[in-house]
């Protein structure tokens, strides 16, 4: 079984846990997540299944899209409403006109420092186990990019928002420093996540209906197959003496290939920046590898591949 699971988290499960969950259900080991959701969060979280957990480098990257509720009047330690109080109590908010400002300020690319209590890691151990040893270190700065940062409703001291951003972006942080910024403070009270690159919250299931899916027999309800995945990516189907080839990873010569579909992608000049992806297929049907075009040699280069001919052995 290799695909993905779209789960709706809800709050107070960590997504470990979610992942552990699935691992039971199916009674499949390699299971995994295409990033994190804080436990105090609901929404879309993308799971893993089998050979897909291989696709995390292309996932991770993807931008996401939050909803949620920015409670004004003090911040605590972990930037949320779980966290223990690190100003006292102030009841003096900003204008409507003042906050729809500050929050445009923060759209585009930016430096964001992450909350300390956090799954970012310094030194190879999460900044979360450090801040509990009580450990002195440096917070560094990440470049994050925010799509927008949208006022939804303003209800002082709550602020319901919109957000979509760039993968590694902590709205937790975002909430934080708009409380610096007006001088009151202000921690994160709800988070719901949306939308990850294509797909959307609308698609997920509850660990309650796959459970019950998956004893029914039932599992094409909310599985996605491998094969399904990328219909962005032009396809094509390899020979039989081009499927060692790709399941190894090397250069695949037109010789090799047995159909082209959107043949126009495949001879069409293209910059670094217009990069295109291909699929590898089998006969079969198949999902192979993940490819890129290295016009110099006029070959496909399998960067990432999925049926490795080594797990075969």
């Amino acid at each position: 079984m290799d695909g993905l699971i779209l789960i709706d988290k809800p709050q107070n499960f960590t997504s470990h846990r979610v992942v552990i969950e699935i691992r039971k259900i199916l009674n499949i080991k390699k299971v995994g997540h295409y990033g994190t959701l804080d436990p105090i969060a609901t929404g879309l979280l993308v799971i893993a299944v089998g050979k897909a957990t291989k696709l995390f480098p292309l996932f991770s990257k993807t931008d996401k899209v939050y909803k949620g509720q920015i409670k004004l009047g003090y911040s605590t330690d972990t930037y949320d409403s779980q966290g223990k109080f690190t100003s006292s109590e102030k009841k003096v908010y900003p204008s409507e006109e003042h906050l729809l400002g500050m929050m445009k300020k923060f759209e585009g690319e930016t430096d964001q420092i992450p909350p300390l209590f956090s799954a970012k890691k310094y030194k190879g151990k999460p900044l979360y186990a450090l801040a509990r040893e009580k450990k002195e270190f440096e917070l560094r700065s990440n470049k994050v990019f925010i799509h927008f940062f949208r006022l939804k409703a303003y209800n002082p001291p709550f602020i319901s928002f919109a957000v979509k951003c760039s993968s590694g972006t902590y709205i937790r942080s975002l909430a934080h420093d708009l409380g610096q910024i007006f001088g009151c403070g202000a921690h994160l009270s709800q988070l719901t996540r949306t939308e990850v690159g294509n797909f959307n919250l609308k698609d997920g299931f509850s660990l309650e209906k796959i459970k019950r899916f998956t004893e029914k027999g039932k599992i094409d309800e909310f599985f996605i197959p491998l094969e399904v995945l990328f219909p962005e990516y032009p396809k094509i189907v390899l020979k039989e003496n081009g499927l060692t080839l790709a399941r190894n990873g090397n250069l695949i010569f037109p010789e090799k290939i047995l159909t082209i579909f959107q043949q126009e992608s495949l001879f069409s000049d293209t910059s670094e920046e217009e990069e295109i992806i291909f699929k590898l297929f089998s006969i079969e049907g198949k999902l192979l590898a993940l490819a890129k075009k290295i016009p110099e040699k006029n070959c496909l280069h399998p960067f990432l591949v999925i049926d490795s001919i080594k797990e075969k052995k």
